[in-house]
């Protein structure tokens, strides 16, 4: 027999799954509209609508993308975020370590403009970023929009590394150079293995917002063959403007590997997100 504490709980219990139930539906449905438009025929779509289930399964509109040379938008969006996620984080973790460490003079000037510089509109920087990359001889290749991404996510990752690496305790560090590590030492045996969840936390919040990045790559990008997955979605709408089906597998397999990355490193996400709640 339940006590009244244990009969009390029971519509709480309820409404809470329920709540959680219908949130989770509400935000299931986009991806599962996605993935069911995706194999539906041109006629299909033009007569049942959107929310309609798919009279028959058309794999054969990702046989049609992928013969459209979507595997070479997916490669050239991998080499760019993956090389400017490399060393975004290699410089942001450089940079945020005597930043958080040390104690100097301007400290507290670079602090502040780092985050003064997180409030710079990337739109207003379009043309004199474009001017430059056209004078270094950038322009239209895969290197030209590395370099952007990096400066443009440069200030978010070293703020939330600052701030992580705060939390590692400084004892570590003294009791490494008790046993002769110097600061690099320090920086490369302590800081670095510790701040693992950090990182993976700010690489997966970096590379989400480089996959789906537009107005860089729309500006930087000229031929077809150097356009990245944002630009193909672009062009499959203007080239398949009566074939939503067609756009949509292009949607499903641009979402799908941040999908996949996020179901792999959740559990670093959620230790790097609650590192800063206690210090120590």
């Amino acid at each position: 027999m339940m006590n009244k504490p244990q009969a009390r709980r029971i519509p709480v219990y309820f409404f809470t799954g329920l709540f959680a139930a219908l949130w989770a539906a509400i935000s299931l449905m986009p991806f599962y509209l996605m993935i069911i438009t995706s194999f539906k025929s041109a006629p299909d779509y033009g007569k049942n609508g959107f929310f309609s289930f798919p009279l028959q399964f058309m794999f054969a509109n990702y046989v049609r993308v992928i013969r459209d040379g979507l595997f070479n938008y997916f490669k050239n969006s991998l080499v760019v975020v993956s090389a400017a996620l490399f060393l975004l984080l290699l410089l942001s973790l450089c940079a945020a370590y005597p930043l958080s460490r040390f104690q100097y003079g301007l400290r507290r000037p670079m602090n502040s403009f780092i985050v003064a510089s997180m409030a710079i509109p990337m739109h207003v920087t379009l043309i004199p970023i474009y001017l430059l990359t056209r004078a270094m001889g950038l322009y239209d290749k895969l290197p030209g929009l590395v370099i952007p991404y990096i400066a443009f996510n440069a200030p978010i990752t070293v703020f939330i590394l600052v701030n992580f690496l705060k939390t590692i305790p400084s004892e570590l560090e003294d009791a490494a150079e008790i046993d002769g590590c110097n600061k690099m030492g320090v920086f490369k045996h302590v800081i670095v293995p510790l701040s693992g969840s950090g990182v993976v936390t700010v690489a997966i919040y970096d590379a989400i917002t480089m996959w789906n990045e537009f107005s860089f790559a729309l500006v930087l990008m000229q031929s077809k063959r150097m356009l990245t997955l944002p630009l193909a979605v672009w062009n499959y709408k203007g080239q398949y403007s009566a074939s939503v089906p067609l756009l949509f597998c292009v949607l499903v397999m641009s979402v799908l590997p941040m999908i996949i990355a996020y179901a792999i490193f959740q559990d670093k996400l959620v230790q790097g997100m609650m590192a800063g709640a206690v210090k120590g």
